[in-house]
């Protein structure tokens, strides 16, 4: 762990994330290492988790998928007041795939959390709820948001912003209902890592806390030269605010060029959605064409990153020549992959896995004389030509300058003034009330003995199974006449008997646990306890084999009632899910807590 998560910061959003059930929100300027904490955290976590995100390109990016696409949420606004406990109108049906990987769920990453409407946040809370936990926000999965909101704001299309100001305070994620019910925690980080030029990052501090200053304007315009002319092999990216500006730069500076052109099509396999390809799937390019990479060089020589500028000097039918005006030799491109994920459950293991079910292979490489600034979120460039005068969203023209690694390799072409730089004035109050509580050793340690209790208390819950019998059961009760009275007697017996032997043996264990907590709070040495969670284990195991399992290997049914047979076999199907997941969690969750 130590050599992935290198400052104070990274190491104990790690821990607070690893070993605590707080829902965290993990945000910090830009270049700070939000990106890399999130790729970082993922390898070296045990947690069972899903990551998401609000477009499909930030989805591929994070290595995860969309936040639609996953809860299966209807595009247009949520309304809190249309919702009761979990259960809700506009949440769709999910497959009973993605139903199994809720109830499995331990943590719910969503990055680029900026972009994120609230009224999105409690939809996936509704729908977490509606398959986990009734009782308690987001179904009592952790969250881990990650995003900065000085950066790109959630988009709000008029009309839904007519219906939502009834219900909400602001449209960003922490005005969310279900998170203002919970005591979210925030790490903010502060290392920056994209520039080192501590005048520069003084004055992107002051855009970003709207602390611009005329001194700051000054120095910033210093940089205006709006007939600046690069020649091709310098590599500067122009920065715009529209689509549209950009698109038209890229291909006035392609037509310009006097070589043929040549076309690189993109393979792509199985299910990977045009809205989430990294590049263009057709992507034309002439010798001489200035070009950005889109992806980071995974091999160990690293000699490109995802943002780097450079001019296409020669192609094969193997590689595309890149020569970058900081490197002395060409960079022989070849294709690569991104995969397009989705979650299922392994059922040997009874854990979330990533299955791809897309690829998209093609040259990490597009056009590069403009991109807009929405599209450079997340990217470094060396050099870069800002036209932020038309700036139209909160956050845009910080987004724009932060890209850059220094101020000197900034050219404006358009000055900047203080109406191009737009801030949300309750963002800013959001940011400066931003609490330190995760530095506090004694809140850390109360998190974390607050989580180990809490996974000591689950692991000897058996509500969901009580739950599935007790539907089983209801079922029976109406319909006797379709069953047998020998089977309808045997899974009386089976009820009663996990009742006594198993239920009522979990209350009184659950007061012995804490009996022994409050005589040593230290929950990972205090032994009584171990010793006594151990036997538990082996107690509980053994009577679920006996009651629960045997009961499911011999009982069979079959009756003419076709939507009865059907109803009945779907609770068996899922009490033998949760046995089986309760077995395997009454051994793993003991690692978790240093028991073993």
């Amino acid at each position: 762990m130590s050599n992935l998560f290198n400052t104070p910061q990274l190491k104990r959003a790690f821990e607070f994330t690893e070993y605590t059930g707080c829902h965290i929100f993990l945000t910090g300027k830009a270049g700070t290492g939000k990106t890399t904490f999130l790729q970082n955290f993922k390898e070296a976590s045990s947690k069972q988790m899903i990551v998401v995100a609000p477009t499909g390109v930030a989805a591929i990016n994070a290595g995860g998928v969309t936040i639609h696409s996953f809860f299966q949420l209807p595009f247009g606004p949520y309304l809190p007041e249309f919702q009761t406990n979990g259960a809700s109108g506009s949440v769709q049906k999910l497959s009973q795939m993605k139903k199994d990987i809720i109830r499995n769920l331990e943590l719910l990453i969503i990055d680029e959390i900026s972009m994120v409407r609230a009224d999105l946040l409690d939809a996936i809370d509704a729908t977490l709820r509606r398959f986990k936990d009734h009782f308690l926000p987001f179904g009592g999965v952790q969250l881990l948001m990650i995003g900065d909101l000085q950066q790109l704001p959630p988009i709000v299309p008029k009309e839904d912003k007519q219906l939502l100001q009834n219900y909400y305070d602001t449209m960003f994620f922490y005005g969310s209902r279900a998170l203002q019910r919970t005591n979210y925690t925030s790490i903010e980080l502060t290392h920056i890592f994209r520039q080192n030029d501590s005048q520069f990052i003084l004055l992107l501090n002051k855009i970003r806390d709207n602390a611009i200053d005329e001194i700051t304007l000054e120095k910033l315009n210093e940089r205006y030269n709006p007939q600046f002319n690069p020649s091709d092999d310098e590599g500067y990216i122009t920065l715009t605010t529209h689509n549209k500006q950009a698109k038209k730069i890229n291909s006035a500076r392609l037509d310009k060029l006097s070589k043929k052109p040549f076309v690189k099509n993109a393979k792509i396999d199985g299910d990977f959605p045009a809205h989430a390809y990294p590049t263009d799937s057709e992507l034309t390019l002439k010798i001489g064409a200035q070009v950005m990479f889109v992806k980071n060089d995974t091999s160990m020589d690293k000699l490109f990153y995802n943002g780097k500028i450079g001019n296409v000097v020669d192609v094969t039918d193997e590689y595309i020549y890149v020569k970058c005006p900081e490197d002395t030799e060409n960079i022989a491109v070849e294709s690569m992959e991104w995969r397009n994920i989705q979650y299922s459950i392994d059922e040997e293991k009874e854990t979330i896995k990533e299955t791809v079910i897309g690829r998209f292979k093609q040259y990490p490489l597009k056009l590069a004389w403009a991109i807009t600034i929405h599209k450079s979120q997340g990217l470094t460039f060396e050099k870069a030509i800002i036209d932020a005068n038309a700036a139209f969203a909160h956050g845009q023209v910080y987004v724009a300058l932060s890209r850059c690694k220094s101020l000197d390799g900034i050219v404006l072409i358009s000055p900047i003034t203080r109406t191009c730089i737009k801030h949300d004035y309750g963002v800013l109050q959001f940011m400066n009330n931003i609490d330190n509580e995760c530095s506090d050793e004694n809140f850390f340690d109360q998190c974390k003995f607050d989580y180990q209790l809490l996974l000591l208390k689950k692991l000897f819950n058996f509500k969901p199974i009580e739950q599935h019998i007790a539907s089983i059961l209801k079922i029976i009760q109406k319909n006797k006449k379709l069953f047998d009275s020998e089977l309808i007697e045997i899974i009386s017996q089976v009820d009663e008997s996990f009742r006594n032997e198993i239920v009522d043996v979990s209350y009184r264990f659950e007061k012995q646990i804490d009996r022994l907590v409050a005589e040593n709070a230290n929950i990972a040495e205090n032994d009584l306890l171990k010793e006594r969670v151990k036997k538990g284990c082996t107690y509980f195991s053994e009577k679920i084999e006996s009651i629960l399992v045997t009961f499911l290997k011999e009982v069979s049914i079959d009756i003419d009632n076709k939507t009865v047979d059907k109803s009945v076999k779907k609770y068996l199907s899922a009490l033998g899910k949760d046995i089986m997941t309760k077995l395997a969690h009454l051994h793993e969750k003991l690692s978790v807590l240093n028991f073993d």
